[in-house]
């Protein structure tokens, strides 16, 4: 037998490998080249900037020494509370800037005017209370006045990234308090400090406890 086809065969059979082996290595880079255009995704790179932005806030008595404040009622803010599923989570406790919630002081719900909405500085923070009496944190928030929003003839929620705000108004016909003492009001969590298997827009967070938070009573609609 002539060793020609033997040498040919070889040849093809070494091709065949290279471009295997090629078309192997561009799946790899494709693969590599989607995973960093995903790792850098404009959402990606906005969640770090915010991440970066508010991690100062981990130390609470930096948040209290800008002008935030503890939740007068004490209360952290679990999804049962306002009628959601136990399995939810929390949100935690909440810590805000009542200036940048342009905040009326009223007695009955907390009500106010503001439509802020730069979360490069929050107006809230949102904590999860420790055993060892520390508070960590979790999320960052903003609120928008549901009254105030479409008072500025707004139609649609207000939104960031191509995420809506939830809206959240009490149902006065359930027992529960739909809007956890406040009016009629959009919010949107971020939860860049504690990992949200429900995603990293919503509204509880499964991962977030209220084990070692006091539970203090809501004040009822039209009370100091």
């Amino acid at each position: 037998m002539s060793r020609k086809p033997l040498i040919a065969t070889a040849v093809l059979v070494s091709i065949t490998t290279i471009v295997g082996c090629n078309r192997a290595a561009d799946s790899d880079a494709d693969a590599a080249a989607t995973s960093e255009t995903a790792e850098t995704s404009p959402l990606a790179t906005a969640l770090d900037n915010l991440r970066s932005a508010n991690e100062r806030f981990n130390d609470v008595n930096v948040a209290l020494a800008e002008g935030y404040i503890a939740d007068p009622t004490g209360m952290c803010v679990t999804a049962d509370m306002v009628g959601e599923p136990v399995a939810n989570g929390a949100m935690g406790l909440h810590y805000f800037r009542p200036d940048l919630l342009g905040i009326k002081e009223a007695p009955g719900r907390v009500s106010g005017t503001g439509m802020y909405m730069d979360f490069t500085k929050p107006a809230i923070l949102m904590y999860e209370p420790q055993a060892d009496g520390s508070l960590k944190l979790a999320g960052i928030e903003n609120l928008v006045w549901t009254a105030a929003w479409e008072e500025a003839g707004n139609t649609a929620p207000p939104s960031y990234m191509g995420q809506d705000y939830f809206q959240m108004t009490d149902d006065p016909a359930t027992e529960v308090d739909e809007a956890h003492g406040f009016e009629s009001h959009y919010d949107l969590h971020i939860w860049l400090y504690r990992e949200n298997p429900d995603g990293v827009f919503n509204q509880f967070n499964p991962a977030v406890s209220c084990e070692h938070g006091q539970h203090a009573p809501m004040p009822a609609p039209g009370t100091p």
